[in-house]
């Protein structure tokens, strides 16, 4: 996957260690999130985030990335292609710049990112979102993801799964 092309109206680019700040402020922002998927965020959580992986999974698979418009960070995507299916991408976490929520600009980044995946010859995406967020839930179903019937106890909260197929 070349990341760049994600986006016509963005720039996108794998964040580094050196954008745990960027992250972090974009994160401190969004309390909701943090509500219902504890626990709150530190920028030693991100770091380990940005090294997380599935079981049998590469860091050739994981993209964490992040969407600017000139030097400003909008969005923050973790995606890993090929999981848990070759054909399969799974997103771990999206989050938006608070400053520009309700305007459309998430479901934007959606929208163009399963255009890219699927011309990459992904057949769906899977994730989960934090079960009682109704933010989460609500942007999600809104840019056509169903509830799987599957719901994973994560200690602190239940992920409820959701999948969409790209056709």
């Amino acid at each position: 996957m070349k990341i760049e092309e994600i986006s016509t109206k963005y720039s996108v680019r794998r964040m580094e260690q050196e954008d745990v700040d960027i992250i972090y402020e974009l994160s401190v922002r969004n309390p909701m999130f943090f509500q219902y998927c504890p626990p709150d965020i530190t920028r030693d959580s991100i770091l380990s985030d940005m090294k997380a992986l599935p079981p049998h999974c590469t860091y050739e698979m994981k993209y964490y990335m992040g969407f600017f418009e000139k030097d400003k960070l909008i969005a923050i995507m973790d995606l890993v292609a090929g999981y848990p299916r070759a054909d399969v991408v799974y997103i771990g976490l999206f989050m938006v710049n608070k400053e520009v929520q309700g305007k459309g600009i998430g479901s934007e980044i959606i929208r163009e990112s399963l255009q890219y995946l699927k011309k990459c010859n992904f057949s769906s995406v899977q994730l989960a979102y934090a079960k009682g967020n109704p933010q989460s839930e609500a942007f999600w179903k809104k840019n056509g993801f169903t509830a799987t019937g599957k719901e994973t106890d994560n200690g602190d909260y239940f992920a409820v799964s959701m999948e969409r197929y790209l056709q």
